[in-house]
């Protein structure tokens, strides 16, 4: 699946793509980790990356996640990942969304564009009915790009992620599929 925007694109990723997201990884990892939970050092390994990646190519024929990049239209370099994770069928039909921008790129719009793609995924070739997603308070960012694409603030989960090990707060923000609402 690739699904092009006026300035990204994003596709599942491939072995091939192993190098560039450890890259995009280790350029990245003192922002990333203000936001997600810690990983461990070896995590920051070129085996450790195409492990993930075929564990997400594994999960994708399974339909529990869907890992995807997020590419330049221009260079078709790798900016950030974009997933949907913990995938639930039957009378959920829904999914978690997560998503990482390398700290350079931000603030241009490739994030909202990036997940506007996803959700077209998710609600046309998924059948997903409902997407969520959680995010700091502190992350202003986040929360405009979610907005932005539709996404609606449903309350404050106390001390649900423990990130940098600290419980922080995370609002829960949620998508419903525009014709099952």
């Amino acid at each position: 699946m690739k699904k092009i925007g006026q300035h990204i694109y994003v596709r599942v990723l491939t072995e091939k793509d192993a190098q560039s997201l450890l890259t995009l990884e280790l350029e990245n990892r003192s922002y990333f980790q203000q936001f997600t939970p810690l990983v461990k050092d070896d995590f920051f390994t070129l085996s450790r990356q195409i492990e993930r990646i075929q564990r997400s190519v594994e999960r994708c024929a399974q339909d529990e996640a869907y890992m995807h990049g997020i590419f330049l239209n221009e260079t078709d370099g790798l900016i950030g990942t974009i997933s949907l994770s913990s995938v639930v069928r039957g009378p959920v039909e829904g999914a978690w969304l997560g998503y990482v921008l390398d700290e350079k790129h931000g603030g241009k719009g490739y994030m909202t564009e990036a997940i506007r793609l996803i959700i077209d995924y998710a609600f046309d070739e998924l059948h997903l009915h409902r997407i969520e997603a959680g995010v700091k308070p502190s992350n202003i960012g986040s929360i405009r790009v979610l907005e932005k694409t539709g996404f609606e603030n449903e309350g404050l989960n106390r001390k649900k992620v423990k990130i940098n090990d600290v419980w922080e707060d995370h609002y829960l923000f949620a998508i419903i599929h525009p014709d099952e609402s």
